[in-house]
């Protein structure tokens, strides 16, 4: 297949282009070489390249700086995805759109299913949400991936920040009320692989399976990395300032990947564990060390 990537440059977009790259002709493009907020631009690419599918992981992912540049965020997550959606629309491809969790308010407390009802609760939520009717109104053969927490090599996560915090501190303060499914992003690629072969359109919630904390998930990477000086402090979301709200709970189950045979991901604990053991490889060159 001639596979389009959005966002190539970014966290889940490079790890595609690895996983893809070889067995498909791969198109992978950065911001800087497709701005998706022009529309002509848009419609000029993918015309272009007349690819079979599209994955467009391209956003503004920032969530506390969403609630301060919502013009920006809306403008890139909503409209630029409504130009993406047109455009695969157009030359009859398929579109892999990468949503969120936070499409969610996070009053529910079993995990959220994909026939849930989405009510976000902060600006970035609304634009992924917005950027998911756009999917569902103008590509017809869609497939809206809703991922979670999700951490990988080299870039920002809450798991590098908390690895790299218990490297220089004896102490660290994680919410304990705030509830998620963390995924990886090597096993978030491995899916999204095998989904584009499908023809199984709809919303699919796809992370680790299981559920855990801030707190819980802090605690087992300082149990994975060996760090038995540090100690994992408990607070309330109220105590750590945000600018934008966060659902208390937002995990993700994956009732759609059973319902059309596709392969679970993992267990959280045991993704995590794997990536632990290829963080421990990767930072004796001082990969996190901050050198």
């Amino acid at each position: 297949m001639k596979i389009l990537i959005t966002g190539a440059a970014g966290q889940l977009g490079s790890t595609l282009v690895s996983f893809l790259f070889g067995a498909h002709e791969v198109i992978p493009l950065t911001r800087a070489e497709l701005d998706i907020t022009n529309p002509n631009r848009v419609k000029e690419t993918i015309l272009m390249h007349r690819p079979d599918v599209i994955i467009h992981t391209a956003a503004y992912t920032d969530v506390d700086m969403s609630e301060k540049h919502a013009d920006t965020a809306f403008h890139i997550n909503a409209f630029g995805t409504r130009n993406i959606a047109e455009a695969a629309e157009l030359v009859g491809a398929k579109l892999v759109y990468i949503s969120s969790d936070y499409v969610f308010d996070g009053m529910k407390k079993e995990p959220y299913i994909e026939s849930d009802c989405p009510s976000p609760i902060n600006i970035y939520g609304s634009t992924k949400l917005l950027g998911e009717k756009f999917v569902e109104l103008y590509c017809s053969k869609h497939f809206v991936v809703r991922t979670a927490w999700l951490y990988g090599m080299g870039q920002r996560s809450f798991v590098n920040t908390i690895y790299k915090l218990a490297r220089s501190q004896n102490e660290i303060s994680v919410v304990t009320d705030c509830y998620g499914s963390p995924t990886y992003v090597m096993d978030l690629a491995a899916f999204i692989t095998e989904l584009l072969s499908k023809e199984n359109y709809g919303i699919y919630h796809v992370v680790n399976e299981g559920v855990c904390s801030r707190f819980e998930l802090a605690q087992a990477i300082v149990q994975e990395m060996g760090f038995d000086h540090v100690q994992v402090r408990p607070i309330l979301s109220h105590q750590f300032e945000q600018s934008a709200l966060r659902p208390a709970n937002s995990a993700l189950a994956c009732a759609a990947i059973r319902m059309n045979g596709l392969t679970p991901l993992r267990d959280w604990r045991s993704a995590l564990q794997a990536y632990m053991g290829n963080l421990k490889q990767s930072d004796e060159g001082g990969l996190f060390s901050g050198h």
